[in-house]
């Protein structure tokens, strides 16, 4: 590791070089000078971690330094020495940005722990800055692999919502990445170091979803047996995403449309509003438009969430960005397996393209992640692919485009579910990791399809 840059500014000779002497022989790469004219073109060819600079100095003062050095680097450490009888001048500059200061005569431990303290301070600064470049890299738009027009156009959309407080709705087809797209909003937002926080709708039964959403005072139900904080207030400053809201209960939706008109909550069982800072972002495979004409969802509501609206197409319709998904897929669940010796053959690929993939990018994920996982060779082979690759075109049909899928995305869902039950040999813990849903989305989903255990028994057979 290269050792900090330090620069002296200081127009006492004497001290200036023992100043220098001192810290080089700490172990720091210092140069010093003797006035602001003389450091001006150092800064702007050489960034310093940190200036040391007197404030009394023959022409402009540290002072003027100080406020050239934040405009030049707002990282740059500054420490000022002053004497004794300037110390409230020395305060000043504080509050103009300088890190700290030290009074002369100086103390060389106590100039030595100063700048160390200011040295760590930098590096720390720096470390966070990289832990947020890679938030982006992780959470970004960076994630959404892709490059046909149908994507680009959505992301475009996304990308200039993100620093705006807009409430958005994200709607798709099962399985396209909605969640994923929420997520690199709020991550590219100034909302970004509060919390981002999912409420999956239609996976928690309606009876206590008003209070996951809004949390319930002590002895309001029976249970309650403390205070609850709800998932809105604990997203407080930051993003909640409502997902598949399309599932919530019309008494609930009211609630919804207060939080976003009043930017206020009230517990279950709470008697006063709370004041609630967030930024409401919803997502659904659901035709909502639809669902208002069948009075299924309000009507209001509806127009609130479409502030700014995010159609996320569906596979089949991203032309070219299969390959690419496959490729990203495979090397990630290929790392994460230890099975960096696995080839993947341009034939193999070619299958994958060939498919319509009614699951979307959720059900190619999942196959990739299975066929790493069971491959038995040192290359992926057919016999390593499921049945539906190899056995021609798709068998089934076309999902329509929203908003004509709801009954159409369902059948699908349900599929996916049986398939990949079959898969597990009817594991539904392992089914829930696959097709990366909880245990308990995935048991309220087979209620909900009116799957029961004789028919989870039966796939075990079968698989068997």
């Amino acid at each position: 590791m290269s050792p900090a840059r330090l620069l002296i500014v200081e127009d006492d000779e004497g001290l200036r070089q023992v100043l220098q002497i001192q810290l080089e022989h700490e172990g720091y790469e210092a140069r010093s000078v003797s006035s602001v004219e003389e450091a001006l073109p150092i800064l702007e060819k050489i960034p310093q971690d940190v200036v040391i600079t007197d404030l009394n100095l023959p022409g402009a003062s540290g002072i003027e330094l100080l406020k050239r050095v934040r405009s030049l680097d707002p990282e740059t450490a500054v420490i000022v020495m002053t004497a004794f009888a300037t110390v409230e001048t020395a305060v000043q500059a504080m509050k103009q940005g300088a890190y700290d200061y030290i009074t002369k005569p100086i103390h060389p431990y106590e100039l030595r722990s100063l700048i160390e303290r200011a040295v760590d301070h930098s590096k720390l600064r720096e470390q966070v800055d990289i832990l947020r470049t890679c938030l982006d890299r992780k959470y970004g738009f960076e994630e959404i692999v892709g490059n046909s027009t149908a994507l680009l156009d959505c992301l475009d959309i996304a990308a200039r919502t993100a620093s705006t407080d807009a409430t958005v709705l994200i709607y798709g087809e099962t399985g396209t990445g909605k969640e994923l797209v929420a997520k690199a909003i709020h991550f590219l937002s100034r909302r970004r170091e509060s919390p981002f926080i999912t409420i999956n709708c239609g996976a928690i039964p309606r009876e206590l979803l008003e209070s996951e959403l809004f949390g319930h005072v002590k002895g309001s139900f029976t249970g309650a047996l403390s205070h609850k904080k709800g998932k809105v207030e604990m997203a407080n400053g930051g993003t909640i995403l409502l997902d598949e809201i399309g599932e919530m209960p019309l008494e609930l939706q009211v609630r919804i449309l207060r939080l976003i008109q009043e930017r206020e909550i009230e517990k279950v069982g709470g008697m006063a509003p709370i004041r609630v800072n967030v930024r409401i972002i919803a997502a659904t495979h659901r035709d909502l438009s639809a669902m208002v004409s069948q009075g299924m969802f309000r009507e209001d509501l509806y127009y609130r969430l479409l502030v700014v609206p995010i159609h996320l197409p569906p596979l089949r319709e991203r032309q070219g960005d299969v390959g690419e998904l496959v490729h990203s897929f495979f090397l990630k669940f290929r790392a994460k397996y230890g099975r960096n010796d696995l080839d993947l053959p341009p034939e193999i690929v070619t299958k994958f393209e060939q498919y319509d993939w009614p699951g979307n990018v959720r059900q190619l994920e999942n196959a990739i992640e299975r066929i790493v996982l069971l491959a038995k060779g040192s290359a992926v082979s057919l016999q390593d692919l499921p049945e539906f690759l190899t056995n021609g075109p798709s068998s089934l049909a076309k999902v329509p485009v929203i908003p004509d899928a709801t009954m159409g995305i369902e059948a699908v869902e349900k599929e996916l579910i049986l398939r990949t039950l079959k898969d597990c040999h009817g594991n539904q813990t392992r089914a829930a990791q696959l097709l990366k849903m909880t245990r308990r989305a995935l048991g309220y989903r087979l209620k909900r399809y009116g799957l029961q255990e004789d028919d989870l028994k039966a796939l075990r057979r079968i698989a068997l």
